[in-house]
Order: C-alpha cells, then sequence, then structure tokens
C-alpha cells in the first residue's frame, strides 16, 4: 500500500449526510420526539468511542475538523471483526489523541450500516478514515497487528505529505524514514497486504510462505503468516456450537483445539491460552503433543514480547514438567 492509495481527492465528503441527519434531528425536536440512542459514546476510553446514528456527525463529521477519526464499523457476529477491534483499540490507545478511533455496531445502528453499503462496501470488518469532513476507505478484511500499525503509519504520513495533516515531530519523522527502511518495503509484503485487504487470506498465505522460503526468521512474517492460518481455520466454524461443545467435551482436544482458535480471533487470546494448557495437563500421547503445537503456533499470532505470550509459556512450561 503506498502513500498514493490515501489521497483525499476521491474521498467521500460527509457534508450532505450530515445536512440531512441535522434537518432530521431539528423535525424530531420540534415534534417532540427526539431521543437519546443506547450506547452513547465514549464508552471505551478516552480514545475510542462507540458512534450511533445520532452521534456519527458530532463525534465523527465535526469532530474531524480538528483531529483524524477512524471509524471501525463492526457487528457482534463477525468473527475478523473481534480480532481487528482490539488492535485498533491498543494503536488508538498508544496514539493518545493523535487520532481518534470511532466503533460503530452496524446491527444497532442501521442508517450507519446502509450508509455503509451505499458506499460499495461489501463487508466487515470495514474501516474509514475521516478527515476535514472527507471520508476516505481505508481498510477492509482483518489483518496482524504489525500490518495495521504500518497502514495507519502511511496513511497519516501520506496526509501530511499533502498538506491536510501537519508535519509530524522531528522524533515521529526518524521513525517513518526508519520504517522505510524495514521489510516491509519488499513487494511480497506489498503483496501480503492487498491480499489481507481484499479478503484473499489464500493469497496472503501464499505471499507470507514466500517471505519466510526466503528468510525462516522474518518474525514480521511468521506473525503475519500465523494470524492468516488462524483465520482460515476458523472462517467456516460456527463459533457459538464450537464453544458450546467444547464445554460438553473436555477432554475432546481436538474440539478444545477449535475452541481455542474461537477465542483467539474473539480478541481473549489468555483464554485460548488457558484451555490448551489445560489440554497439555489433562491429555497424554499424540493429544497431548497435538495441544502443545497448537498452543506453540498460536503464540505465533501475537508479538513474541508480548507479556501475554510470556506468562503462557510459563505456564505451558509447568504443564509440561
Amino acid at each position: 500500500m503506498s502513500s498514493r492509495d490515501f489521497s483525499l481527492h476521491g474521498a467521500i465528503d460527509l457534508g450532505a449526510r450530515q445536512a440531512a441527519s441535522r434537518k432530521q434531528q431539528e423535525r424530531q425536536a420540534q415534534g417532540g420526539g427526539a431521543s437519546a440512542s443506547a450506547g452513547g459514546g465514549g464508552g471505551a476510553g478516552q480514545y475510542v468511542v462507540d458512534v450511533t446514528d445520532q452521534t456519527f456527525n458530532t463525534e465523527v463529521v465535526e469532530r474531524s475538523q480538528s483531529v483524524p477519526i477512524l471509524v471501525d464499523f463492526w457487528a457482534e457476529w463477525c468473527g475478523p471483526c473481534k480480532q481487528l477491534s482490539p488492535i485498533l483499540e491498543k494503536l488508538a490507545t498508544e496514539a493518545a489523541g493523535k487520532w481518534i478511533l470511532a466503533k460503530v455496531d452496524i446491527d444497532a445502528n442501521p442508517q450507519l450500516g446502509a450508509y455503509m453499503q451505499q458506499m460499495g462496501v461489501r463487508g466487515i470488518p470495514f474501516v474509514a478514515a475521516v478527515v476535514a469532513g472527507q471520508l476516505l476507505p481505508f481498510l477492509n478484511g482483518a489483518a496482524p497487528e504489525a500490518q495495521v500499525r504500518q497502514a495507519i503509519d502511511q496513511l497519516f504520513e501520506a496526509l501530511r505529505k499533502e498538506g491536510i495533516l501537519p508535519e509530524a515531530p522531528e522524533g515521529e519523522q526518524q521513525l517513518a524514514a526508519d520504517a522505510e527502511e524495514e521489510p516491509a518495503a519488499d513487494p511480497v509484503y506489498q503483496r501480503a497486504r492487498d491480499a489481507l485487504q481484499s479478503g484473499d487470506l489464500d493469497g496472503a498465505k501464499a505471499a507470507f510462505e514466500q517471505l519466510l522460503a526466503g528468510d525462516p526468521r522474518d518474525a514480521q512474517a511468521k506473525q503475519g503468516l500465523a494470524a492468516v492460518e488462524l483465520s482460515i481455520r476458523v472462517r467456516s466454524l460456527d463459533a457459538e456450537r464450537v464453544l458450546q461443545e467444547a464445554a460438553e467435551k473436555p477432554g475432546d482436544v481436538q474440539t478444545q483445539i477449535s475452541a481455542a482458535d474461537v477465542e483467539m480471533v474473539s480478541g481473549v487470546p489468555e483464554q485460548a491460552f488457558e484451555r490448551l494448557v489445560t489440554a497439555v495437563r489433562a491429555s497424554a500421547g499424540d493429544d497431548r503433543d497435538a495441544a502443545r503445537k497448537h498452543l506453540l503456533s498460536l503464540f505465533e499470532v501475537l508479538p513474541p514480547d508480548d507479556p501475554r505470550v510470556a506468562k503462557a509459556r510459563r505456564s505451558l512450561q509447568s504443564a509440561l514438567f
């Protein structure tokens, strides 16, 4: 994904939507029918807000005049959304106000869900960037944290180059320069990112495998491949049914493995790790080895220095010895 992909020249002006919404609110107020929407904004933290049909203009369109907004369109039934949303929330918190994450539950907010479809978006998760009242389609589909982080950095760097955002402080400029020298500049990484954004998991898997064939120690490619393989495994699963079956069959290691995958994409890796550590303790032979190997594969989805991985590794060692 190059910086030219983020040009606002083809962005959608939200002014018309804002004006229409204001007229609707005025009519509701005159008729005494104005109502507050359940859920409101700001429920998830200072830099993460829940946005509704009623608050979109204030929290997103108007607010985007002073700070960039990333809008995460999601739904409770969407497994990949549960993989992407925690990543976005983490990065928004790290950004500490340089940009704001606005979350839209499309089931609870049908107007925004319909508006997303009118933009030609075919599925979720979908992330849009809103800057100065202009909406720019940004990400479509889930991706590993490293890929999302890099895409966001490239987005804001491109907007700065176009003069839409102020220049970054000197330290941040150096980080951006360093990033251009990282392996992600490799065209195969480009192909992997493009595949992820288009929802082509098999294409992304092939690209990451090619990268690892060239350099088996490439940590970023390892993490990307692990995340893609996880997404491929769960895309045909009924998450609720899998978890129910795992509760009913605690001794079935293969069922516990599938349940751990579901928990992983649902944003609760601690539960996934603990489930498999428990399976290691309770099983023997091939079953025990299968649980151990699968747990190690799930560790690859997170950065190697993630404290949750370190904790689970200690638990695994205790279970094995």
